[in-house]
């Protein structure tokens, strides 16, 4: 490894990840998947030369990379060896702690994400970084919502009113998002719905996909709550193929739980069985926690299923989905009662 190599992987790996951002397609990963050992050399050379900012900055743009290919592990082992290294400004230290909460947050390691969160907040403000303090300030609400909805929604109030003079802040954007979230467990339907659908146009009008899925999956949770069925199924099937073109893995899974609600909301207990059973051997591989908010669809749903079908039935129908593979599970979750819908 060289400057020169090491630069052109750092550049390759921010513009993948812009570029997956706004795409909604798998290539930008493919493309970082087929370098993925130059990174991981890259990153290590960048911190044995104390060029820390450029390592952190690189293993930032991975952190979609790892979430979506089932290697959270990875992101976890190089951020924790790596977060005690001199050299990192204190803005793109307080970066990495973040968005190595943000990684591990995933994967229901709370208490280090907690730590991490409080961390880059604290050295978010001392720097006077608003956005990044916003960023830190959703994270920990995301940590909060496992436990007080409404301290998570405090926090999230006041990472919105922290960034309210910073142009276009992606922090208050995360805080908004985290925001239905929060309103939707706490039981605000009408006001989560109102923050998701703006979230939702605005992704629109940028073409940012990302933001089309995220929210298209969470409204359709409160629309399936507040009897809606119809859309709800149809903001599921609009997300699920969002992550199916950036074969997302971890995502993937969060989708067909919302499916599977929806679908046994509609009194289709078998076939939301076998949804609920491919969302949970999806998650599994690729090595996922439920987040809150979708462990509790998860649980309501089960509860539901569990009334409506014998507990034999219940077992075989989530055995018939658990033994499908990724591309006949994402099939099945996009075909409709007439045969419809299929994962290319």
């Amino acid at each position: 490894m060289d400057a020169a190599s090491a630069a052109s992987l750092l550049r390759l790996v921010e513009e993948a990840r812009g570029r997956s951002r706004a795409s909604g397609d798998a290539s930008p990963l493919d493309d970082v998947g087929a370098r993925y050992p130059a990174l991981l050399e890259a990153m290590d050379w960048f911190l044995e030369q104390s060029r820390t900012d450029e390592a952190y900055r690189l293993a930032s743009a991975l952190v979609p990379f790892w979430l979506a290919t089932k290697r959270i592990d990875d992101g976890d082992r190089w951020f924790t060896a790596a977060l005690d290294k001199p050299g990192a400004s204190e803005l793109r230290g307080a970066r990495a702690l973040y968005d190595h909460g943000y990684l591990v947050f995933w994967a229901g390691q709370y208490d280090v994400a907690s730590e991490r969160f409080a961390d880059a907040r604290a050295r978010a403000r001392a720097v006077g970084d608003a956005d990044l303090e916003a960023l830190a300030l959703a994270g920990s609400a995301r940590v909060e919502l496992t436990r007080n909805v409404q301290g998570a929604i405090l926090l999230l109030r006041e990472a919105i009113d922290a960034t309210a003079t910073v142009p276009d802040s992606p922090g208050r954007s995360s805080a908004m998002h985290v925001l239905g979230v929060a309103l939707q467990m706490s039981g605000d339907l009408h006001g989560a719905r109102e923050v998701m659908d703006a979230r939702l146009k605005h992704g629109r009008e940028l073409g940012d996909r990302s933001i089309v899925y995220i929210e298209s999956a969470n409204l359709s949770m409160v629309e399936r709550r507040l009897g809606n069925f119809a859309r709800a199924e149809a903001l599921s099937r609009d997300a699920l193929r969002i992550v199916w073109d950036r074969r997302d893995q971890m995502a993937i899974p969060w989708v067909i739980n919302g499916l599977a609600a929806v679908t046994a909301a509609k009194s289709q207990p078998e076939r939301a069985a076998i949804l609920l059973g491919i969302a949970e051997n999806l998650l599994a591989r690729a090595g996922g926690e439920w987040p809150p908010d979708e462990r509790e669809q998860h649980d309501g749903t089960f509860a539901q299923l569990a009334k409506a079908l014998r507990p034999d039935a219940l077992e075989r129908h989530r055995g018939t989905g658990a033994a499908m593979g990724l591309q006949a599970g994402v099939a099945f979750a996009l075909a409709d009662d007439a045969g419809g819908g299929e994962a290319t």
